[in-house]
């Protein structure tokens, strides 16, 4: 066997790698949340008509695909609830991605510029209190929020308030528990796109005359958008399907749509609507990753 035919067979197969992960772990299990979603609710095992049996032939299994129909997505539409729900989940993602944007860019730029070797420090010291059970964070925040927690203890002892506040099932108590569990998302692609900038380019800034601040908006933050892109995604797609920080930290009062997905399939126990609700979840998250692909491409015929 040739050299060449040696090294061809194994990058053949790693080029083909990625579409067998896609098949199994995302085009399968999406027909089968479609075919659910596509289907009626019954009281059965499972919980949904019509069931696919193979075995009966193709009949019966034309039979049952000409039963399947699109109700539980035009209930999704004409219900105000469910989008009250959608509506709530974009807002609190634009909303907390947008704070820890403007927290974590200056935290990011600060560990970008410290002596090389106290960066792998400021990093671990981002990194190491999330080695703890994120449920078991979400429970300290429980506890520091309470009426009699530490927060308002210390906000008393400071003099900053004479009464406890409610800080608990608010929607501030939310979003400081949102922020609190996705700032290292938002730092790591920062972090790594800032340290990797060319400070040549800033000497060459400063030369020409530039202010630092000219500097920044025209070199350094321009070059950081990729980083920017990655973290806002990181941090927006899984905030928008939140469940626990909401459902313990938040009110009852409105729901997101991952309260509103945990109720339907656990409560209501209505597989065909909750299978709904994620469809039209996952087709909402695949916007802005088309649109930062859409960019990523830009990016790169540009610098080619």
């Amino acid at each position: 066997m040739s050299p060449r035919r040696i090294f061809t067979v194994p990058a053949r197969l790693a080029a083909i790698a990625p579409y067998v992960w896609m098949v199994l772990f995302f085009l399968l299990p999406f027909g089968f949340v479609l075919k659910i979603a596509l289907s009626q609710t019954a009281i059965a095992q499972p919980p949904y008509i019509p069931v696919f049996d193979l075995s009966a032939g193709w009949q019966a299994f034309a039979d049952a695909l000409s039963k399947l129909s699109l109700d539980n997505f035009r209930l999704l539409a004409s219900d105000n609830i469910y989008m009250l729900s959608y509506l709530r989940s974009l807002v609190v993602a634009v909303l907390s991605t947008a704070i820890l944007l403007l927290i974590s860019y200056p935290v990011a730029y600060g560990m970008s510029r410290m002596p090389l070797r106290w960066q792998p420090i400021a990093m671990m010291l981002v990194i190491v209190p999330f080695w703890t059970s994120f449920l078991i964070r979400i429970y300290a925040w429980m506890n520091i929020l309470q009426h009699d927690g530490l927060l308002n203890s210390a906000l008393i002892a400071l003099h900053v308030i004479d009464r406890p506040l409610i800080w608990l099932s608010t929607d501030t108590a939310m979003y400081l528990g949102i922020v609190y569990s996705y700032f290292p998302f938002m730092i790591l692609p920062l972090y790594a796109t800032l340290s990797k900038l060319d400070s040549s380019l800033l000497e060459a800034a400063a030369d020409l005359g530039s202010s630092r601040l000219k500097t920044f908006w025209l070199v350094t933050f321009p070059l950081s958008l990729p980083g920017v892109g990655a973290g806002v995604l990181l941090c927006f797609i899984p905030i928008v399907g939140e469940f626990v920080i909401p459902d313990l930290l938040a009110g009852s009062n409105r729901m997101m749509i991952g309260q509103m997905l945990w109720l339907e399939f656990f409560t209501n126990k209505d597989w065909p609507v909750a299978s709904s609700i994620a469809i039209v979840l996952l087709a909402l998250l695949l916007a802005p990753l088309l649109i930062y692909e859409k960019l990523q491409r830009r990016h790169l015929d540009e610098a080619h």
